[in-house]
């Protein structure tokens, strides 16, 4: 039996980083399609894809230094901070309101007795 040996030789193409990132860089255009990019310089869109993932993650800083460990010679270091005030309004009353079919109860208790609201939530709600 005969056997066929495929005689085309496959290699990768190379291309310089100037290419690169002139590609890169066309993409990085309002409204650039990627594949029509890639199609327009003969490359693939998944090579491309890999191309500005990679741009991406070189322009990306690193990752912060890892601070050195807490040792009796090293203690951790207290740092204030300053918080603006809130200006959420905090509540003087506690409000519920319960619905069953159309009926609506509204009860209202004030803050200060939030445990007895509590209790008596809990004994309606069993």
């Amino acid at each position: 039996m005969d056997m066929i040996e495929d005689s085309k030789v496959r290699r990768r193409r190379k291309y310089d980083d100037n290419f690169k990132q002139q590609v890169v860089a066309e993409c990085a255009q309002p409204g650039a399609s990627i594949a029509s990019i890639a199609l327009s310089h003969g490359i693939n869109a998944n090579l491309l894809h890999t191309w500005r993932r990679e741009a991406r993650q070189a322009s990306e800083p690193s990752e912060p230094p890892t601070p050195p460990p807490t040792t009796p010679q090293n203690p951790p270091t207290f740092i204030p901070l300053a918080l603006a005030p809130s200006t959420v309004p905090v509540a003087a009353d506690i409000r519920i309101e319960l619905r069953r079919g159309g009926t609506t109860v509204a009860v209202t208790w004030p803050l200060g007795a939030a445990a007895e609201c509590a209790t008596w939530l809990r004994e309606i709600l069993r």
